[in-house]
């Protein structure tokens, strides 16, 4: 026998998420009830200056109440949105910046115990400056940083962004050794 979910009801609809509570039969025929959220998945994006340093946003983050360093990134407006279409407009939305280059890096799956939210991760290169399109409540400020900078603020628990942190090691990876 195998788990087999029951029922799965809706308990809150948000704007970014939705709650669940699911009622899932496991192995030994006992019913247990767990939460799920449902999240319409996510881009982020790796932007890389010619000289090598990459672009980081700095915005606060109400769940930590704290400003943090991340990479670029948003969710999918729908469920069928290309995630390459995601990430080309999170990063002008929120560094002010269109690429000529787009390369997939990573899939991540980010919560994977109660939630089925996704985050591809691209490379963005030849980049070029345009404008900042913030929503309403975002107030981002753009910064460039040298990857071994950013490599040493992770390892000092200064970076702790998930995304973030899996994005800039498997770029380090991909990419560090090869002078990209």
């Amino acid at each position: 026998m195998a788990f087999e979910r029951l029922s799965r009801e809706l308990a809150y609809e948000g704007a970014i998420i939705d709650v669940y509570r699911d009622r899932v039969q496991m192995p030994d025929g006992r019913v247990a009830e767990w939460d799920f959220i449902g999240h319409k998945g996510a881009a982020a994006v790796v932007p890389v200056l010619e000289d090598g340093r990459i672009l980081m946003v700095r915005q606060y983050r109400n769940a930590i109440d704290r400003y943090t360093l991340e990479i670029p990134a948003g969710g999918r407006n729908t469920l069928e949105e290309d995630t390459a279409v995601c990430a080309v407009r999170e990063l002008e939305e929120e560094a002010g910046c269109r690429c000529g280059e787009l390369e997939l890096l990573i899939k991540l799956k980010t919560a994977v115990a109660f939630c089925n939210e996704f985050i591809d991760v691209y490379v963005a290169r030849s980049l070029t400056r345009t404008s900042q399109h913030l929503d309403e409540d975002e107030f981002i400020d753009v910064e460039a940083h040298p990857l071994g900078e950013l490599l040493e603020m992770i390892y000092a628990g200064e970076l702790q962004d998930a995304k973030t942190v899996a994005a800039l090691l498997a770029y380090s990876g991909k990419y560090a050794s090869a002078g990209k």
